[in-house]
């Protein structure tokens, strides 16, 4: 197999590794909240993040050190490099689950709740999916 087609296999992997990860960790979250799970919301859940983090990050009434942040947060996301590499299992891509977790609290915190609902391109439901994963449920 060649070389280039392993390093798209690999990408391709490790998205859907990242998606499961996080869809797992919205489970316990959600969970943990007392919410019911509707799986059509969440399957569409890392989608709407990207799309979410994407939109922040080219807002510019979002400040300027948050968006940058963001970027950041998509460079290292698309990177291979981990801070924990993916061929450990379940904590391999849970890093990154938890390091996107991380950034979308430090952006509701630095942008404010109302750059978040306008930039967000998914259902109500959605939204209070993700205030419920960076810890913000009572929002």
């Amino acid at each position: 197999m060649p070389d280039w087609l392993v390093g798209v296999a690999g990408v391709i992997g490790g998205l859907v590794l990242l998606w499961v990860a996080l869809v797992v960790f919205l489970l316990v979250q959600q969970r943990r909240a007392g919410n019911d799970v509707d799986w059509r919301d969440i399957a569409r859940l890392a989608p709407d993040i990207v799309r979410l983090i994407k939109r922040l990050a080219t807002d510019t009434r979002v400040p300027r050190g948050t968006r940058a942040w963001l970027v950041a947060l998509m460079i290292y996301l698309v990177l291979p490099i981990d801070l924990i590499p993916g061929f450990i299992p379940v904590i391999g891509y849970a890093d990154d689950a938890i390091i996107v977790a991380v950034a979308l609290r430090y952006a509701v915190r630095h942008a404010g709740l109302v750059a978040i609902e306008r930039n967000w391109p998914g259902t109500p439901a959605g939204l209070r999916s993700v205030l419920v994963l960076v810890g913000l449920a009572d929002a």
